[in-house]
């Protein structure tokens, strides 16, 4: 199993915190192959800094298109067989990666990896909710509720990638939910049950922030996975049940605040997805 690593941050003016992403990094007892920093069209110093301090990294620079074309920029960049994302506002114990590629030496049947994760809001440690408890093996409908892997922590083979395709990039967010949905439904992930990352949560530039009613963006990906002719018939049934429970919830809401463009689009959607569901149990 070949052991090099590519290691993708995709940033957008986040100057004041990616030095502590990338000295994470460059601090890991196992170096990685290359490290890359997709620029999504940053207009703070960001592009300027990292020439300077970091030189080792290979940065591209391009207009703003979101994180998932970020992403997949560098994706299509690296050279390794192993696919290492960090978001430029979080950070790796030290051996993060030796972790990992030990445990995947070991484990060779696996093409994924990911691990446990402290959390720190607003500068202090948070304790995880239940729901955002962590699995290996096959986990697909651990992945339905809410995305349940960090990017920060995932170690992906490229060949995952040309399997499920690459990050939707018409999900303004959710897109990881997504990409977890498609690859659980096909591998199962190893996962260490050890805190090598650390998310740093509370300021303003959260995606998770900035949108309202994340369950609109995982419906959409719910109608995709459900849409895969390769889908098992249990991960359909239950995928089905995941979508029925979540376009109660979104038309709820939008009733309640007489949201009536949400109303008539979702309504249709939870007519059809009750009819074929029916019709599936038959």
């Amino acid at each position: 199993m070949s052991t090099g690593i590519s290691v993708i941050i995709p940033t957008y003016n986040r100057v004041s915190v990616i030095q502590r992403a990338l000295d994470s990094v460059f601090r890991q007892t196992f170096p990685p192959t290359e490290v890359i920093v997709i620029d999504d069209g940053s207009t703070d110093e960001t592009a300027a800094m990292i020439t300077t301090n970091y030189p080792a990294v290979r940065l591209l620079s391009q207009k703003n298109m979101g994180i998932s074309a970020a992403r997949n920029a560098g994706i299509r960049m690296a050279k390794a067989d192993w696919l290492a994302l960090l978001d430029s506002d979080d950070e790796w114990l030290a051996d993060k990666l030796q972790q990992q590629m030990q445990a995947l030496q070991e484990n060779p049947h696996y093409l994924f990896c990911h691990t446990n994760e402290t959390w720190i809001r607003n500068g202090l440690q948070v304790k995880q909710m239940k729901k955002h408890h962590k699995y290996g093996g096959h986990i697909f409908r651990h992945c339905l509720p809410l995305c349940v892997i960090s990017p920060s922590s995932a170690i992906i083979h490229r060949s995952v990638f040309a399997k499920v395709g690459l990050f939707d990039e018409t999900l303004p967010v959710c897109e990881d939910y997504d990409m977890w949905l498609r690859i659980c439904a096909r591998y199962p992930v190893l996962f260490l049950d050890s805190e090598l990352i650390i998310k740093y949560g509370g300021h303003a530039d959260q995606l998770s922030r900035r949108y309202w009613g994340m369950d609109r963006f995982r419906i959409r990906a719910l109608e995709k996975i459900l849409s895969d002719p390769e889908l098992s018939v249990e991960h359909k049934k239950t995928a089905f049940n995941t979508m029925r429970e979540k376009l109660q919830i979104v038309l709820k809401g939008a009733r309640k605040y007489q949201n009536h463009e949400l109303v008539s689009k979702f309504e249709p959607l939870l007519a059809r997805q009750i009819s074929e569901y029916e019709h599936m149990q038959t």
